[in-house]
C-alpha cells in the first residue's frame, strides 16, 4: 500500500491539473472573426469582446464600427474607419467584399460605401472619420475617406489635426 500512494498523489495531481487547464480552455476568447456569414449581411457582436484585426483593440462601442463580409461566408469586426482601409486594402477580396458601417446618426448598419464621413468626429482611433447615413457639412463619400487614410490624412497625423482642429 505505501508503495501505491506515491501514485496515487501523482495521478490525483494529473487529474486537478487536467481539470483546470480543461477549464481555462473553455472560457469564451474574444473574437476576431465569424464564419458562416454566406448572405454576407451585418451580424451581431459582442461589445467589449470582439477584437479588431488590424489594431488589436477590443471594440467598445459599436458607432462607427465596421464589418467586412466576403463571399466566403467570413465577417472580421473593426473598431472605427481607419482600421478597416488600412487592414483591407491589400486583401484580395477587398472588392468582392461588403462593408457594413454603424452610423452615428441613424443608429444603424448601412453600406459602408454609402454612408459619409465626418472629419473631425471623436472615433476609437483618433482617425476622425464619424459615419452617417445623412450627408452634413464638411463630411467626405466612402472613397474620399478611404483615399485619405491611406495617405495617412487623420486626426491622428498631428499636421492634419492642427490645420482641421488648430490645435
Amino acid at each position: 500500500m505505501k508503495k501505491l500512494l506515491p501514485l496515487l498523489i501523482i495521478f490525483i495531481l494529473l487529474g486537478i491539473t487536467t481539470l483546470i487547464f480543461i477549464s481555462i480552455a473553455k472560457d469564451e476568447q474574444p473574437i476576431t472573426i465569424a464564419k458562416g456569414n454566406i448572405e454576407m449581411k451585418p451580424l451581431e457582436f459582442k461589445i467589449d469582446f470582439t477584437n479588431d484585426p488590424h489594431c488589436k483593440m477590443l471594440i467598445h462601442n459599436k458607432k462607427n464600427s465596421l464589418e467586412v463580409a466576403t463571399p466566403s461566408g467570413k465577417t472580421w469586426f473593426f473598431d472605427e474607419p481607419a482600421c478597416m482601409v488600412e487592414w483591407i486594402n491589400d486583401k484580395s477580396f477587398k472588392d468582392s467584399s461588403k462593408i457594413w458601417v454603424y452610423t452615428m446618426d441613424t443608429n444603424r448598419w448601412i453600406d459602408a460605401k454609402k454612408a459619409w464621413y465626418g472629419v473631425t468626429d471623436k472615433t476609437a482611433m483618433h482617425s476622425g472619420f464619424g459615419a452617417r447615413e445623412n450627408k452634413i457639412e464638411n463630411s467626405i463619400s466612402f472613397a474620399e475617406m478611404y483615399l485619405r487614410v491611406l495617405r495617412e490624412e487623420t486626426l491622428a497625423n498631428p499636421k492634419i489635426r492642427k490645420k482641421l482642429l488648430g490645435e
